[in-house]
Order: structure tokens, then sequence, then C-alpha cells
């Protein structure tokens, strides 16, 4: 693709870089093909393609965002299914990461939605706001039609919908705690609690202490951590997001520092493919760049690390499952086979999904922001599911765990959680 930026332009390295990515672009449009969005609505702004075009016309011209802009790339995904389908290696991921920074910077959004976007940046990273969100939300729920019914407050009513029944007790697997090895240590590793997962299924890390330990791993939970900052990056609030790079980065160094580290276990694959993207991100911070280098290098997906552990054979267990890949795991971190191989080994029938490589329609924040396609994903993608006849549904992150759960009463549980059981862990609730 021609670009014509002015020297000024690429004096700014975000500008820069983008037309670098812009550059890559040959507008073959094979991604078309895999792109959600485009497949639902078939209109061409709404494929990356289409999108690359309305951010190059933006950046190039130096313009604020305009309303038809906004509107096609909020209704982006970022699910990278494009990235893994484009022969020419165009780096979509980072070039629709600066397009929201420069919308959050130049555009004003009604304040509706600035006010819901705000609640959401405020809420959602930090557990202990958002466990109190929960439980304010149970007492809430039966004005949901009504809030849905009122364009100020529509947002707040597809909240209450999305919200659990109840909300788990806290878990002790989300303190700060060093967990030790069971017999003689063969590894030690950091593990990220995270932010929605230890309130909606604090289940996941205790069963991956459990498995990690009795792997003779020991495992560190480090005081400090806190949310990865993926869910306000793809908002596209840069400073609130690399400052949540910048406190994990020095909290696992501290920790790689005082015993060493082999690896930084990641549980939810959204946070897995920002964390890896941490060297990135703070790039061109001086006092951070080689810092968050070297924890990008430590971060590893939880069936990425249990894969180089030579897990034992176990025999069949009679239960087909169904494996959903989430978005974050095949097309950003391209983690496609270990998952599935781990579930094999520990005794599991696998079975894949049709149309594996589009999104459920989590996404992060995209089923509160963007619900009429969220829904019809959702739908797609369990209908897909269904089809398999599965006994149960296992991934690896939360956002496709809650988003599916509440379109089947298949059980969906994370794919560690059946590691753990067929490894000697308790059988997990809801089977």
């Amino acid at each position: 693709m021609q670009t014509n930026f002015s020297p000024e332009q690429l004096a700014d390295p975000h500008v820069a870089e983008s037309e670098k990515i812009l550059r890559k672009c040959v507008h073959c449009g094979f991604c078309t093909a895999t792109c959600p969005t485009y497949v639902l609505l078939g209109d061409e702004l709404d494929s990356p393609r289409g999108r690359i075009y309305l951010i190059k016309d933006m950046l190039e011209n130096g313009r604020a965002a305009d309303t038809e802009t906004v509107t096609h790339i909020d209704r982006c995904l970022s699910c990278l299914s494009c990235m893994t389908t484009c022969p020419s290696g165009v780096d979509y991921m980072h070039l629709v990461d600066h397009a929201r920074v420069h919308i959050e910077k130049t555009y004003r959004r009604p304040l509706k939605d600035r006010f819901a976007r705000s609640v959401i940046a405020a809420t959602l990273p930090y557990p202990s706001r958002f466990r109190l969100a929960l439980r304010t939300a149970r007492l809430a729920r039966p004005l949901a039609g009504l809030l849905k019914r009122v364009p100020w407050l529509r947002t707040f009513g597809i909240m209450l919908d999305l919200a659990p029944p109840a909300v788990p007790a806290a878990s002790d697997g989300a303190r700060a705690a060093v967990y030790a090895a069971k017999g003689t240590p063969r590894g030690r590793v950091a593990l990220l609690t995270g932010c929605a997962q230890p309130v909606l299924r604090p289940e996941i890390n205790e069963a991956t202490i459990r498995l990690l330990t009795g792997q003779s791993v020991e495992v560190v939970v480090s005081a400090g951590e806190g949310c990865c900052g993926a869910l306000v990056h793809h908002m596209g609030r840069e400073e609130q997001a690399l400052n949540a790079a910048r406190r994990n980065v020095d909290v696992w160094l501290k920790a790689a520092e005082e015993d060493g580290l082999d690896a930084i276990v990641i549980t939810a694959s959204g946070c897995g493919t920002t964390i890896k993207d941490y060297g990135h991100m703070l790039r061109l911070d001086p006092a951070y760049a080689e810092k968050a280098a070297k924890v990008s290098a430590l971060a590893k997906d939880i069936t990425e690390y249990l894969a180089g552990l030579d897990l034992p054979e176990q025999g069949p267990r009679g239960m087909t499952v169904a494996y959903h890949s989430a978005c974050s795991m095949q097309h950003g971190q391209k983690i496609t086979l270990a998952p599935k191989q781990l579930l094999k080994r520990a005794g599991f029938a696998v079975r894949e999904p049709a149309e594996g490589h589009l999104c459920c329609g989590s996404a992060g924040t995209y089923n509160i922001l963007q619900p009429e396609i969220s829904a019809k994903l959702k739908a797609r993608k369990v209908r897909n599911i269904e089809a398999t006849k599965p006994n149960v549904i296992a991934t690896g992150n939360i956002g496709c765990i809650t988003q599916i759960a509440s379109g089947t009463n298949i059980p969906i549980l994370h794919t560690v959680e059946l590691l753990d059981w067929a490894y000697g862990g308790p059988k997990p609730t809801g089977l």
C-alpha cells in the first residue's frame, strides 16, 4: 500500500511504525474470509482491509477521528484472525492499537458512552471493585430490561444481563504466597492471578497451583501484581494500560531476581497475548524497555508451560471434550496444538468444532459495548460446539468461558481444570 506521510509525521515513532505496517498491505482480501464482523455484516469497512483504509486516511491526513471511523474500529474484536491468514505479514494488532489510542485522544464520544466506558475501566481491572459490582448487580438484575430501554443506561442493563447469579468467595489462590513444590523441585514460576478471572472462576487458579505443585513446580503469587492492562489497552486508554504493565514488570522482575523464575504462567490467554507484548508496548520507555522485554520473554500460557513438563499419559476417561481455541490463544499467541495434545494425553477424547477460527464474541469488553454482534457470534459458536455432542467444553480464556456458558447447558471449564482432575485433583464443579 502506497503511503504519503510527511517527514514531520514520521518523526512520531507511533506514526512511523503504523506507516511501515500500512505499506505491507497488498489489498489481497484474504483477511475478509476469516474476519468475524465481515462474515456477519458483509460491509467492506467492517473487514480488516476496510479498517486499514480508514486508519490510513485518518493518520495520513493528521486528522481527528470521525464518527464513521470510530464506528467501524469499535466493531473490530481484535480477534487477530486476519493476522493468521494474511500472506503479507501485516501487523494489524499494533496498527489497530495505535488507531484506538488516536481515537481516544482526538474523538469526543457521546457523554453516555464516555460514562459507560469510564465505569468499565474503573471497575473490571480491579478485583475488589469488580466483586462489589457483581454483588450489587445481583440485587439490580430485575431492572435490566428497564435499563436497556433507556439509551443512557442501556450499557448497564447489558452488564446486568451478563452478571453471574452468584459470586464465589475470594480464594486463597489469589493472595500473595509461595506454594511449595511436592518432591524435588524442578521449576519455579510466577502465576498471574488476574482481575476478572479470580472473581468469576477462582477455581481456575486453584487448579493451576495444585497441578503445578503436584508436578514438582514451585508457584509464586507475588504481592502487588494486578490486571495485565488488556481491558483498558483495547479501549485506547494507553497510560492506564502502560501503568498496569510497569507495575507487573516491577513485581515479576523482583521475584525473578530473588530466587529465579522459569516462567510467568498465565491462565487467561487474553492476558497472555498482552503480557507477551509488554516489550513492544514499553519499547519507547527508557526505564522499562529492557525490563519489559525480559518479562515478555518469560511469559507462557499454562498449556505452553505444561507441554514442557512431559506429563504422564493417562488411560481413557470415557469423556468427550469440545476444545474451543480462544482467539488470543490461536491467533494472538499462535498456540494451537499444546492444549489439545495435553487433553488427549490426559485421557480425554478431543473434538474440534467447525469454524474454530471465528471469535465467540466475548473479546474483553466487546460483549458489553457491541452486544448485538457479540450475541450473533455467540449463537454461531454455540451451534458449532453443540454439533460435536461433547460431554464438556474446554478453553483457555475466562472471557470465552463466561460468554459460551451463557448460551449452552453443556459444562464449560478451563483446560487446566480438566488436566488437574486427570492428574489427581478434585472433580471440577459442574461436571
